[in-house]
């Protein structure tokens, strides 16, 4: 029987990184999907601060319409807005993801001391929230060190990768003597993980897109 995934993005670029992932991890399954990508939730969460309300309920709503189109399985792809995909959860008769969930739970099985890495304060807390929350569900005491990389996000956005890149590579490096596991709070920076030597990656580094899948895969 025919199931359908339906994905909420808070960025068009991102339509093609999970395609990507549901080709390599879904190709098997007998899937339909559909994508609906708002991008004013993130423009508003950062140039607020924060997530308000009125964008949480909009969040919400969309997970709603990913329902009445059809979804039997809905994800979240941004972290930024996760507060907000977990509150749909109940409102909604079908399972609904937040995308950085299974990254979160791999890392508290992981290891004690875990890194959280963001370029935005506006998904650092939410994602450190997360893996502190997935920590008191598994019963696991953990010590959490968060690094926000300043400048860097706007660094990306304004043409200046190389910029970007070399102050994530620093905060990996930097946490690497600190802790046990790394989690990167955006999928944007997976990209520098590429680019670092053996002796930087010694600790394990999680990105979300593609832990997500994994966890897609054994369950649809």
């Amino acid at each position: 029987m025919t199931k359908t995934l339906g994905l909420i993005h808070t960025s068009a670029t991102l339509v093609p990184v999970f395609q990507e992932l549901i080709n390599k991890y879904l190709a098997g399954k007998d899937l339909k999907i559909f994508n609906i990508v708002d991008d004013s939730l993130i423009k508003n969460t950062i140039e607020r601060g924060a997530m308000t309300p009125d964008t949480a309920r909009r969040v919400v709503d969309y997970v709603g319409s990913a329902e009445a189109a059809g979804a039997d399985f809905i994800l979240v792809t941004c972290s930024s807005i996760g507060a907000a995909v977990e509150s749909s959860a109940p409102l909604t008769g079908v399972p609904v993801l937040r995308v950085d969930q299974p990254m979160a739970d791999k890392a508290v099985q992981m290891g004690t001391k875990i890194g959280v890495v963001a370029t935005l304060s506006t998904t650092l807390e939410p994602t450190s929230d997360l893996v502190r929350r997935r920590a008191i569900v598994a019963g696991k005491e953990i010590e959490l060190t968060s690094k926000l990389c300043e400048g860097a996000f706007d660094a990306l956005m304004g043409g200046k990768p190389e910029v970007h890149d070399e102050s994530v590579a620093s905060a990996l490096k930097e946490l690497a003597q600190q802790v046990e596991v790394i989690v990167l709070a955006q999928a944007s920076m997976a990209r520098v993980v590429d680019q670092l030597s053996e002796e930087d990656k010694k600790v394990p580094i999680l990105t979300s897109p593609e832990l997500a899948m994994q966890h897609l895969a054994a369950i649809l």
